[in-house]
């Protein structure tokens, strides 16, 4: 069995600067609450290696890993991958931005596969990923809209 999970939300600010904020990855501990850290390993192209660090767990843990990112700007989407996968048999993330009325969708779209002597299994992590994307999907939201408002950005279509 693998793990498949697709979350969506349309935030109330032009596709460019939902696009800017959700793509600086230095700024994601700033954006996600579950990140603590964020360090650039590498920079390749529009490829970049970089490792996460999550703020402790309910049981004091903590979890970092290692993932390549690739924004595509002309396509609206980004593809990434863990590559240190931990638990994780593989993890490949893709998401994708649309220009909708009233603002931007996201999509994150995450397919996975834990190893076996993970101590969950796929159906767990499934659960888990829908349930962890859509509180940070609403606080991603939340923030851009905020930052949105006090630059007098309102979203629109483009021809």
């Amino acid at each position: 069995m693998t793990g498949h999970t697709q979350n969506e939300i349309t935030i109330a600010a032009p596709l460019d600067l939902v696009w800017e904020m959700t793509n600086d990855l230095e700024n994601w501990p700033r954006l996600f609450t579950e990140y603590a850290s964020v360090e650039v390993l590498s920079r390749e192209g529009h490829r970049t290696t970089f490792r996460l660090t999550m703020h402790p767990d309910e049981n004091g843990t903590v979890w970092s890993w290692v993932s390549e990112r690739e924004p595509d700007r002309d396509t609206l989407t980004v593809r990434a991958r863990r590559v240190e996968t931990g638990p994780f048999a593989h993890m490949n993330i893709h998401w994708q931005y649309e220009e909708v009325p009233g603002g931007t969708r996201m999509v994150w779209t995450q397919d996975f596969a834990m190893k076996p002597e993970a101590p969950v299994d796929d159906a767990w992590m499934t659960d888990n990923i829908n349930r962890n994307s859509k509180v940070q999907m609403g606080l991603i939201r939340d923030r851009i809209e905020k930052a949105a408002a006090e630059r007098g950005a309102t979203p629109g279509l483009t021809d």
